[in-house]
């Protein structure tokens, strides 16, 4: 029998292709692989994944999964049907929501939450705001209710009650009774994946997490049958929004927590690959096939929050890295609206039928259309083409959909449709960086996914960021933030009071609990790690505010003095002013506990055979489009740029995974990792159409 490699490989699922990348620490060997998304099933892109990169299961160290799953289930309501036990008059909590509107202006619109009205079932019990019992919990009615959401069809179940945050001893008992009449694990106490103040947003998050349980457990459960079938003996591991990852048999109690997997992984290796190439402030920006994703890292720390909204109404209050998603990615199509406005996206020609180009069908101009119009895309070198259509038939159907309408030719509509494009994802910069108060200056673009590297430079010189980092395999940075991600497990406890009501033992008490809670789970988990380490924080506001203010916590013994000090300081580089007159409120008290895994050499990456001078490096010169007009334009392999070169553009970079565009006035060198660093050149003006 073959010796067991020491292969970790990391597979990640986008909306267009699945990517994987696995590396051999004891050899420094890569194997990528990065194949069509199949979206009905994942695990049949999964394997085939494996396959393409010619690594056998049985032979591989650790696999470890970012996953699409339970963020598509709920976006397409493919989800299982869901029950609620509440407290006696509160059914209609989830529905009535904060009262907001889908249009802020507007005097129509629909919701529907994740529970229907009808299996949304009330028993007897009531806790008061401090945790009193102020009616008993009726267990027969528990039990009538549970025995009435089976009869109703319902494969999953949420217990909900009334200030279970602060006492969760109903709820507790509620969860005993169910289960012993539930004919499978999909039963959700709300306090054990959120134990914070608000009904309705912890409502919200166990609905989402018993409604999309049932769908992750058995893709993944399908998943390990196939892999352990294939020879795999060990655990795999699962990409939480957390930036952390579980292991797959842990994961299906808190299935909520692998909503935004996906985005999650690629700011996990962006900050990995800052802090080892000396770039600790990112902002990360990953542009795949079907959306855009842009997050900020600080000191080579990505942004973590506990309130993503993932649509209208749907708040998901469990922590999860900071990331602002919007429909522009490579297959975003652009349309002229009745208006004669140009739009670009939200809707996309996803994996099928795709951008015209890709020879699925599609016929909708995209955005990886219009960059094939302007020259920035070979025709000869597109991943993932069924039927070659020739440049003529894009550049024509860009034409009728878009230029006729405008009274464009074919490349003004292409570098219009790129304009509008990298408008709208300048704007999801500003709203991480600017919108926060922190100046885009100060940090790097971290230019990653398929089409990142396309429009990085653009981007920044729209917001006068003066460095883009594109890192060595842009193309699966996702699968690289799977394979360096630590394992992480996140709690949170609710205080509300006032900081002036609160003793230091009560703060030291409960960051001990949560690290001791943290610790013992990954124990249970079993994976082997170098350390554990824990990330502290609080949830302050001032009395009579809504806003909440997330503060770092440097030790356990803080105290309330030194809570005070850091929330006065926090606010202060928040918003640039002191309120010394207003009391402070504790609201909640957060601990992250980190498995820190063994280290992975991001050198290897860059590990392939490098020509001896630039020129040997070039594939040949090809007209491109800029923003000043066109360019007869050098074309690199990336992979064969000498680690020492050092060019001025415009150059195009080529590689398996992407394209990288470098505009004119710009210059590019890479570092010991194999990164891309281009130094952006400022422009006083930047005209929008072709010339």
């Amino acid at each position: 029998m073959a010796s067991k490699s020491s292969f970790t490989v990391g597979i990640d699922v986008g909306g267009t292709f699945t990517d994987l990348l696995a590396i051999d620490p004891a050899t420094n060997e890569v194997r990528l692989a990065k194949v069509p998304t199949t979206v009905d099933n994942q695990a049949i892109g999964f394997m085939a994944a494996l396959a393409a990169a010619g690594l056998d299961p049985a032979l591989l160290q650790a696999v470890v999964h970012g996953t699409t799953t339970t963020t598509n289930a709920v976006l397409e309501r493919k989800i299982a049907k869901v029950g609620l036990i509440t407290t006696k008059g509160f059914r209609d909590v989830l529905e009535l929501g904060r009262r907001t509107r889908p249009q802020a202006y507007g005097l129509r619109g629909t919701f529907m939450p994740l529970i229907d009205r009808e299996v949304r079932l009330e028993v007897p019990e009531r806790m008061d705001a401090d945790g009193k019992v102020l009616t008993a919990l009726d267990e027969a009615a528990v039990a009538d209710a549970a025995r009435a959401l089976l009869a109703a069809g319902c494969e999953a179940v949420v217990i909900h009650f009334l200030h279970s945050y602060i006492n969760p001893v109903h709820e507790r008992r509620a969860a005993e009774i169910v289960r012993g009449l539930w004919p499978n694990a999909y039963v959700t106490a709300g306090h054990a994946i959120l134990s914070e103040y608000r009904e309705y947003e912890r409502g919200v998050t166990a609905a989402v997490n018993a409604s999309v349980q049932p769908v992750l457990d058995r893709y993944l459960s399908r998943l390990r049958t196939e892999l352990k079938a294939r020879g795999y003996d060990r655990d795999l591991l699962v990409m939480q929004g957390n930036g952390g990852t579980i292991s797959s048999q842990l994961i299906a109690e808190a299935a909520v927590n692998t909503v935004m997997s996906g985005p999650a992984s690629g700011v996990m290796a962006a900050a990995y690959t800052g802090r080892a190439s000396g770039h600790p402030n990112l902002i990360t920006y990953d542009m795949g096939g079907t959306s855009t994703d842009v997050g900020l890292i600080e000191n080579a720390v990505p942004q973590v929050s506990g309130e993503l909204e993932l649509e209208y109404a749907m708040p998901i209050h469990v922590p999860m890295v900071d990331v602002h998603t919007i429909g522009a990615g490579g297959g975003s199509i652009a349309s002229v609206d009745a208006a004669g406005m140009l739009r670009v996206g939200p809707e996309s020609a996803g994996a099928r039928p795709g951008p015209i180009c890709y020879g699925r069908g599609g016929s909708e101009p995209t955005i990886t259309d219009a960059n094939l119009v302007l020259g920035r895309l070979n025709p000869d070198k597109l991943l993932g083409v069924d039927h070659p259509v020739t440049l003529d038939h894009v550049r024509g159907l860009v034409l009728e959909k878009v230029g006729q309408r405008l009274g464009l030719d074919a490349e003004a509509a292409a570098a219009a449709i790129l304009r509008i494009a990298n408008d709208r994802m300048a704007g999801a910069v500003r709203l991480v960086s600017l919108s926060r108060g922190h100046d885009p200056r100060d940090f790097a673009l971290f230019a990653f996914g398929g089409a990142g590297p396309l429009h990085a430079t653009a981007l920044a010189r729209e917001l006068a960021i003066p460095t883009v980092l594109v890192p060595v395999r842009p193309g699966i940075t996702n699968a690289l933030g799977c394979v360096v991600a630590d394992l992480r497990h996140d709690y949170v406890r609710t205080v509300n009071k006032p900081l002036s009501a609160v003793d230091d033992a009560t703060v030291a008490r409960i960051y001990a609990e949560q690290a001791a809670e943290g610790e013992a789970t990954i124990a249970r988990e079993g994976v082997p790690v170098r350390e554990l380490r824990r990330v502290l924080s609080a949830d302050m506001q001032f009395q009579g505010q809504s806003h909440i203010l997330t503060v770092g916590v440097d030790s356990a013994a803080i105290g309330v003095a030194g809570l005070h000090k850091a929330f006065a300081a926090a606010y202060w580089r928040r918003f640039g002013i002191e309120l010394p007159e207003i009391p402070p409120v504790l609201v909640n008290l957060h601990t992250a506990v980190i498995g820190v895994r063994p280290e992975i050499s991001l050198a290897a990456l860059a590990a392939t055979e490098r020509a001896a001078t630039l020129e040997a490096a070039q594939l040949g010169t090809r007209r491109v489009w800029f923003s000043d007009g066109w360019h007869d334009t050098p074309v690199y392999a990336r992979e064969k740029l000498p680690l020492d070169a050092t060019l001025d553009g415009p150059a195009i970079l080529e590689q398996l995974d992407c394209t990288t565009v470098v505009e004119p006035g710009d210059t590019v060198r890479q570092d010991r990792l194999g990164n891309l660093l281009i130094s952006v050149s400022r422009q006083d003006t930047i005209r929008t159409s072709a010339e």
